[in-house]
């Protein structure tokens, strides 16, 4: 009975010991840019609402992990992007943004509007270390409601889950 309960104290400090030191992936969100290329550009309702996708990403991704979400202020967002779509377009610069940050993944993305009756979420999942590209998803939302943008972030989380476990 004693040697059955040293060998359970020592699994258990294995167990313990095995976590130390895993710290759990750091993920940085950039605000989503809205390309509106519709008659009636920027709306009002449509910048609200792409200003709400950031946010929406951050929860379902802590939700579908264990992941830590770095926070870059919009300032040094708007800093580090020189112009429309920049950061978008070059990997390696949105990676030494996150670096900065201490974040080991950055998620650059664009809100797609060519119509009024669907946009697209375009994303890139750049790991910060390497510089490169990981993965670039384009999720498409049937209609503007609040429940098809919750739908489509949640199907964008699930998917930059999938490739960062």
């Amino acid at each position: 009975m004693n040697r059955l309960r040293s060998t359970e104290i020592f699994l258990s400090i294995m167990l313990l010991s095995s976590n130390i030191g895993y710290t759990a992936p750091r993920i940085a969100v950039l605000n989503f840019e809205l390309n509106d290329i519709t008659s009636l550009p920027n709306t009002p309702q449509e910048l609200v609402r792409t200003a709400s996708i950031s946010p929406l990403l951050e929860q379902a991704i802590t939700e579908t992990g264990n992941y830590e979400i770095i926070h870059i202020n919009a300032v040094a967002q708007a800093t580090a992007n020189s112009s429309f779509g920049y950061l978008f377009r070059f990997n390696d610069l949105a990676a030494k943004l996150g670096e900065q940050y201490g974040a080991d993944w950055i998620i650059v993305s664009q809100h797609s509007k060519p119509s009024f009756l669907f946009s697209y979420l375009m994303s890139h999942v750049i790991n910060v270390k390497t510089q490169t590209l990981a993965a670039s998803y384009d999720i498409e939302l049937k209609g503007n409601h609040e429940k098809v943008t919750k739908r489509g972030v949640r199907s964008l989380a699930n998917k930059i889950h999938a490739l960062i476990k």
